[in-house]
């Protein structure tokens, strides 16, 4: 697939970053006051501190250690400790696309000229992590090369975070509150069976 599920839209707030993991590739994902969303590599290119630590400044996202700002395209555009220097344009970090469509937050980890899936009508309601690949639980459903898995009016949409570990991120056209329950439902059952 070419994009990939990390959130939902309403978990990131306007001037906020958070951490996000694609199979164990750590991203920071920020949105800008302009509401703008951004997902780069995790690491700022000066010290390798976490960006997703980092705090956003109008339209930048600023490295908590030296306070490094890099801005939407990635490059760094503000180091405090050398206020007048014009930073190189090599100091950059790594960026991915990164759209919003049905209620989720997607990053392509490839270059792709398509669009993100869409779930018309769809309620975000939650995401959560389950101790199992992504490929056990997508076979758990009985959907084994599918990332997108519709049961019962709810779509549960996988995102490999690690080779043991996923999250699901949960969307209905019923009740928020039934799709909750069966999610955590399946995530016991799906839990106990053994690798």
């Amino acid at each position: 697939m070419d994009w990939v599920a990390i959130g939902l839209s309403g978990d990131l707030r306007h001037r906020m970053a958070m951490p996000a993991c694609i199979d164990c590739v750590d991203l920071a994902i920020w949105r800008a006051a302009s509401g703008e969303v951004h997902a780069w590599g995790d690491r700022c290119p000066h010290r390798g501190m976490r960006l997703s630590q980092g705090f956003v400044r109008g339209e930048t996202l600023s490295c908590i250690y030296h306070g490094w700002q890099y801005g939407s395209d990635g490059g760094c555009n503000y180091i405090p400790a050398h206020p007048r220097l014009v930073p190189p344009k090599s100091i950059c970090a790594t960026t991915y696309a990164c759209r919003e469509a049905g209620g989720l937050i997607w990053v392509a980890p490839n270059n792709t000229h398509s669009e993100p899936p869409s779930l018309p009508n769809a309620i975000p309601v939650r995401s959560l992590s389950i101790h199992a690949s992504l490929q056990d639980v997508a076979a758990f459903f009985g959907e084994p090369d599918k990332t997108i898995i519709e049961v019962a009016g709810n779509f549960f949409v996988l995102q490999s975070t690690h080779p043991t570990d996923c999250m699901v991120h949960v969307l209905t056209k019923q009740n928020p509150k039934e799709a909750s329950r069966l999610i955590e439902a399946k995530r016991k059952q799906i839990e106990m069976v053994p690798a």
